[in-house]
């Protein structure tokens, strides 16, 4: 008797990627839209950079090693879970910790072309990378 291979095993095998990578994408944005609301300006600008460099980590990394994939998942905990003032919201000193964070996890991964500056680390009238 043979033993057939099955094509489940593929499906089953995207279905899970598929959803850890909604898992984290849902983290990031409900916890973006939860700081919207106490930010402003170049903090804002922060933290919606901060996400979208997230969002594009965990697309990019959804087949990658399991290395890579806990590196992004570890950075997307720290930018949600990072706390340092009272209340839900980050403060600025959170959000610098976090951009510190995720730029080793892009240098890590060798995309620098997603390093994360605040309007605060660029020189006055030039472009966000």
């Amino acid at each position: 008797m043979t033993v057939e291979k099955t094509p489940a095993a593929p499906t089953v095998s995207r279905r899970a990627v598929r959803a850890g990578t909604d898992v984290l994408i849902r983290k990031v944005d409900s916890h973006l839209a939860a700081v919207r609301t106490g930010l402003a300006g170049p903090e804002l600008e922060l933290a919606e950079r901060l996400a979208t460099v997230l969002r594009e980590l965990v697309a990019s990394t959804a087949w990658a090693s399991a290395a890579d994939r806990g590196r992004v998942r570890a950075a997307v905990h720290y930018f949600v879970l990072r706390r340092e003032s009272q209340g839900r919201l980050l403060s600025v000193r959170s959000l610098t910790a976090a951009q510190r964070v995720v730029n080793r996890v892009v240098l890590d991964l060798g995309r620098p072309d997603l390093l994360v500056e605040a309007r605060w680390d660029r020189p006055p009238g030039s472009p966000p990378r």
